[in-house]
């Protein structure tokens, strides 16, 4: 992708808060950072503007209805009833001219969870993908934003099978394509309660030229001009670097193989603090900047 892009991404963990106090985790309500919506805000105007849409795309998902309803509740809390659902199953109905229409006149695009390989698949390199492509590329403020499956999908390089038990053993994680929307990326999701961490490792190993993004539950980055991440939500993403990468053993040893690698950088965010995903560096959080400031004055 040669050009800055003018919208923004929105890739999430999974587990977002959507607005129903019913169905906080633990997590949302032990962590001193949670604030309803919050993840899930991002994809909201800055301005009210009431020819704003957003379409849900269910594609990934093995119970579309279901999810589309849980989406269109969660943005209406919001105060946006101006939301569609759209299901592509096939690859025909991926290039359909009515469907084509509704993403032309969309304001923001989301991605639900599910099977990122279904996703992928089905969409990829699809006349539906080169429109929000473009719009992504060209059209400023208009917002791509997916989670969990939808989010892993995003990427050009994506993970589509992998046990987290078994990870960090050569060959366990499975790569392929995904929507080309952002490359240089490994995303992962449900990152810290699914105990993911040898499984994206395994990945940036295996594809050095990448960063690896963890997203935990109800946690997000948003990214800017396909370069300058910021975290949001309650919980934390873990960066995984392989610029550095010294000794690892992946080139030589069998698969099934437990794997080895020197001077692999992990950065930790939580809400506030960015990364720069070109020049593969941590950005504090401005509060943090100040309090540190503080301290020193003192």
């Amino acid at each position: 992708m040669q050009e800055v892009p003018k919208g923004k991404l929105l890739i999430i963990g999974g587990a977002e808060d959507i607005g129903d106090p019913q169905k906080l985790s633990c997590a949302q309500e032990e962590s001193r950072n949670f604030q309803s919506f919050e993840v899930l805000q991002e994809l909201l105007p800055d301005n009210s503007k009431a020819d704003y849409r957003i379409e849900v795309i269910t594609t990934a998902s093995e119970e579309p209805n279901e999810m589309g309803k849980k989406y269109q509740k969660a943005f209406e809390r919001a105060n946006i009833s101006n939301v569609g659902i759209i299901h592509i199953s096939n690859r025909e109905e991926a290039n359909a001219p009515a469907t084509i229409k509704r993403i032309e006149k969309a304001s923001a695009v989301f991605f639900s969870g599910g099977d990122q390989f279904r996703l992928s698949t089905i969409l990829g390199s699809s006349q539906l993908m080169e429109v929000i492509t473009r719009k992504y590329i060209r059209e400023p403020g208009f917002i791509v934003g997916g989670t969990s499956a939808g989010a892993m999908a995003i990427s050009s390089v994506m993970i589509y099978e992998g046990d987290s038990h078994k990870a960090l053993l050569k060959g366990t994680v499975k790569i392929s394509s995904g929507l080309g929307l952002i490359d240089h990326c490994i995303i992962d999701t449900h990152f810290i309660n699914r105990g993911r961490f040898g499984r994206l490792a395994e990945s940036i190993i295996t594809n050095p030229a990448c960063i690896g993004l963890g997203l935990g539950e109800d946690t997000a980055l948003v990214i800017y001009d396909g370069n300058k991440a910021e975290c949001c939500g309650s919980g934390m993403v873990v960066v995984i670097d392989s610029k550095e990468l010294g000794h690892t053993n992946i080139a030589y040893v069998e698969k099934g193989t437990p794997l080895s690698a020197e001077n692999l950088t992990v950065h930790l965010l939580t809400k506030g603090n960015g990364f720069s995903l070109k020049e593969r560096k941590f950005i504090p959080a401005k509060k943090d900047m100040e309090l540190e400031e503080s301290i020193r004055s003192h």
